[in-house]
């Protein structure tokens, strides 16, 4: 039977752990190399609801973009995410920073219906963000198309009455890459969790900045997994998991 070692080894080969940013902690975070995956759950965080339910389920290995162990920690609850899959012998193979390099901009462009261009920012080798180029389209009615596409209950924006064409996208949260966005000419950027500097900064630029949500452009990692974890091991049993939610409300 497969083991938690190639459930790794098959998000390794696609995108490979060494591509992770220096401050992330990807990888086997909590151990178990040899030990049997017949059942993986996969899920965007390793919330409490995801641990308690990988749990009821007798699952083996939970595959999240999220560390669920990001910084160091000086001491464990038992009832904790990391307390509740270490009582169950449940490990956590977490793919962040490299899965979105090697896999996630691209996925989320294509979701999008925008063909990806060059990256954004390039460092050591490492690509972070694509730049796309699209027919003219107002702002608003891309947005309408993102919150489509997501299944979004809330997307923000500014200078909705703009037409634009050339679009950087970066998933998760990408407020900091916005000097690089405008630096490269475009005139119109799609990310999530963007802080209000970073509107007035990009209005008094003329660019538009489309936040769809660290959830929604980072979800697409759920399916992707499990498809691909399905496609080379069919021996596991993989599903994603029933808990795996936005945890925000919105009051529309």
């Amino acid at each position: 039977m497969s083991t938690v070692k190639d459930i790794f080894s098959c998000i390794d080969e696609v995108a490979p752990f060494c591509m992770q940013e220096g401050y992330d902690n990807s990888g086997l975070v909590i151990s178990g190399t040899d030990k049997q995956a017949g059942k993986v759950l996969v899920a965007l965080d390793i919330t409490k609801d995801v641990a308690l339910e990988a749990m009821e389920k007798g699952v083996d290995v939970i595959v999240s973009h999220h560390p669920v162990i990001f910084k160091g920690l000086k001491h464990i609850e038992a009832d904790s995410p990391v307390g509740i899959l270490l009582r169950n012998d449940i490990s956590a193979v977490c793919a962040h920073t490299n899965f979105d390099s090697a896999i996630l901009c691209n996925a989320l462009c294509e979701k999008l219906d925008l063909a990806k261009g060059d990256d954004l920012i390039v460092e050591n080798g490492v690509p972070t963000g694509c730049i796309c180029e699209c027919e003219e389209v107002k702002v608003s009615e891309l947005a309408k198309r993102i919150k489509e596409k997501l299944g979004c209950q809330c997307v923000r924006y500014s200078l909705a009455d703009k037409t634009v064409s050339r679009i950087a996208v970066c998933n998760g949260s990408g407020g900091s890459f916005l000097p690089k966005v405008i630096k490269a000419g475009c005139d119109c950027y799609i990310t999530g969790d963007v802080k209000h500097d970073v509107f007035v900064d990009a209005y008094n630029e003329g660019l538009a900045v489309i936040d769809a949500g660290h959830f929604h452009t980072e979800n697409l990692f759920c399916d992707y997994v499990k498809s691909l974890l399905v496609s080379r091991l069919d021996d596991v049993e993989v599903s994603v998991a029933q808990s795996n939610r936005d945890i925000l409300s919105y009051e529309i």
